[in-house]
């Protein structure tokens, strides 16, 4: 994988920044926690990230204390636990912030965070990404980043 050209910690501070926006945008979540979003196999969706959400993602998983991404047999979320909870939740990426899950609210309209959507991709234009890849091999790569020495 290829070096970005930001330092890692300027990249998380841009994603956590539009992760502060979405939080501001008036749009009513009434998220449960049932994680029946999290069921990938059963729901059919699996969330796709950018170089940035994915940095973001490992480094949530990291300090959770897990070395590397946990293997599913079961077709859920790697990063769900046993207990039904997410393990790095506070760095959850977009797709899971704006969820589809119907008891939560439905999907945020597309029109109301194409702007933050855009953003993110940006980021990732800017330090080599490749486009947003499903949830597993984005987080994978992302460890493999973070865990480079730096030079």
């Amino acid at each position: 994988m290829k070096t970005p050209q930001q330092p890692l910690e300027q990249i998380i501070a841009d994603v956590k920044l539009i992760y502060a926006d979405l939080a501001k945008r008036p749009i009513e979540r009434a998220c449960l926690n049932r994680t029946e979003c999290c069921q990938f196999k059963l729901t059919g969706a699996t969330p796709y990230l950018t170089l940035g959400e994915a940095i973001v993602a490992a480094k949530g998983l990291r300090a959770a204390g897990k070395k590397d991404l946990p293997i599913r047999t079961d077709g859920a979320c790697p990063m769900l636990k046993p207990n039904g909870r997410c393990m790095m939740y506070e760095s959850r990426p977009f797709g899971c912030r704006t969820h589809f899950c119907d008891a939560a609210g439905g999907a945020y309209p597309r029109k109301e965070v194409i702007d933050l959507i855009r953003r993110l991709e940006e980021i990732d234009g800017k330090n080599g990404g490749t486009g947003a890849l499903p949830i597993q091999v984005a987080v994978e790569r992302a460890l493999e980043l973070i865990s480079k020495p730096k030079r």
